[in-house]
């Protein structure tokens, strides 16, 4: 039986839009449950590993280079399984969450989840990454992303603390009496530092490929100012700053302490993120992994605003402001392990408390070097990666025959290791074996849909969490690409 994602189970993943993702979550677990999916692999129910994609007419979005790059690779890579797995992953995003248009000449993409109708800053920067290496010689492909990177200067505009947004300005959220300053148009307010760090990251790498600045109009650099004073704000330096939220009647992870401030933090320069990319309340409001991403972020935009306008004043601000975070986090945000050596804690408050974990979303410790901060050789992030590969990180899970990182986000299922764990493990490793073992134990979890999913017991893969989960199929056939064009004996 398959599960994977087609024209004709689609309608049943709109209903769900107005959920956020740990209500989906529940709902989706139970109808995985429900379905009785056969054990073990899909060999046993697809001879022919039939395409789960939907059909040509029905994809949202259709780009030549794509296709001709699933192509080759089925040819080239003899694994039948991995070949059906690419194919169904890798465009999955194109063909079901993409909602691309030109409005008064211009480029304008709404991009969703899968299972949520909203579009998240991060998942979104994420769901399209993999295609930009296509964007030079692809141009309508090129433009959908021009459309992406506007319409997350909108979104920003509209609110800078937001994490996720609708397409209809005008829509109000299920979660408008959460008690901070909710607007039309925004489906969640958590303030997640990486969702402005995505959106700088996906505007510096299309520029870089593509070499097009049409979409660094006024509307981006005003956006980018407020991008820079919002991160400023929550400095905190002076007061609480200006953002404050709390959610009644909901889990302690959903929610933030401190009358919505978050836990008492001492002002040193780090940047405060009062939620996770997971979507879950930070513990202590300096995670690590979000700083040194903003180091990064903040370094890209400052080349891109010296290059590309004549209003360079905001480039020394971003400059300053990465060496400020970089230092404090640095001074701040590393410590003593008597198993590790010196590692990167996850959180941390400058009141000498640290929260010691490592959790599946990106950014976390084992993806910093794949954000582009520092390299897998460094030494503390080589301490701090076998860290979070080991049962001293609370949230790693082993089973039989499988093994990875979890998350906060769905503890209250018990043991649920994700899949973007295992392939972040796979595309920040260099060791041949490693990178196979992650691969084989991705090809054995798949619950015979074809596709990835949130979270999945180890002992029993066929009880996961969402079935259209567009942010971890570009993942996979993002490190699938990478392990192709570098390694290809090891498909």
């Amino acid at each position: 039986m398959s599960l994977g994602v087609t024209e004709n189970n689609a309608e049943e993943y709109r209903k769900f839009q107005s959920m956020n993702r740990r209500d989906f979550t529940r709902v989706s677990a139970l109808t995985a449950t429900a379905l009785m999916i056969p054990s073990g692999l899909l060999k046993a129910a697809i001879p022919s590993f039939l395409s789960q994609r939907p059909s040509a007419a029905k994809r949202n979005f259709t780009s030549d280079s794509v296709e001709a790059l699933i192509t080759e690779f089925k040819k080239n890579v003899k694994d039948e399984e991995l070949g059906w797995m690419f194919e169904n992953c890798f465009p999955n995003t194109l063909d079901t969450t993409v909602f691309f248009e030109m409005k008064d000449g211009k480029p304008d993409t709404y991009v969703i989840t899968g299972d949520i109708d909203a579009m998240w800053q991060r998942d979104s920067s994420a769901q399209v990454n993999p295609y930009l290496p296509l964007c030079k010689e692809d141009k309508h492909l090129a433009l959908m992303i021009e459309g992406v990177i506007r319409r997350q200067t909108k979104n920003i505009l509209l609110d800078p603390y937001a994490n996720a947004f609708y397409k209809d300005a005008n829509k109000m959220s299920p979660w408008k009496s959460d008690k901070t300053e909710m607007k039309p148009g925004v489906h969640e307010r958590k303030w997640e530092l990486d969702s402005l760090c995505y959106c700088i990251r996906l505007a510096y790498q299309y520029w870089k490929i593509t070499g097009n600045t049409a979409q660094m109009g006024d509307d981006w650099y005003k956006a980018m100012t407020l991008a820079i004073a919002t991160m400023k704000d929550q400095q905190r330096k002076n007061d609480k700053g200006k953002y404050h939220f709390q959610r009644g009647m909901t889990l302690s992870s959903d929610t933030q302490t401190g009358e919505g401030y978050g836990a008492p933090v001492k002002a040193n320069g780090m940047i405060c993120s009062a939620f996770r990319n997971s979507d879950d309340a930070t513990t202590y409001l300096y995670n690590i992994p979000e700083n040194l991403f903003a180091v990064t972020a903040l370094r890209q935009l400052s080349e891109m605003l010296t290059a590309v306008t004549d209003k360079d004043k905001l480039a020394p601000v971003c400059t300053a402001l990465a060496d400020e975070v970089e230092k404090a986090t640095l001074q701040n945000g590393i410590v003593d392990n008597a198993a590790f050596g010196k590692i990167y804690a996850y959180e941390c408050d400058g009141l000498g408390h640290y929260k010691l974990m490592e959790d599946a979303g990106i950014p976390g410790l084992v993806t910093i070097p794949y954000l582009g901060y520092g390299t897998t050789n460094d030494e503390v992030y080589k301490n701090s990666r076998k860290f979070s590969l080991s049962k001293e990180n609370q949230y790693y899970y082993t089973a039989k025959n499988v093994e990875g990182i979890g998350s906060q986000h769905l503890a209250s299922k018990g043991e649920m290791i994700w899949h973007m764990g295992i392939i972040s493990r796979a595309i920040t490793s260099k060791d041949d074996a490693e990178i196979k073992h992650c691969i084989e134990m991705l090809k054995a979890t798949t619950a015979g849909t074809g596709f990835m999913h949130e979270g999945f017991k180890g002992n029993n893969p066929k009880n996961f969490t969402r079935h259209w989960f567009a942010w971890a199929n570009s993942f996979f056939g993002e490190m699938i690409l990478k392990v192709y064009r570098e390694k290809r004996e090891l498909l």
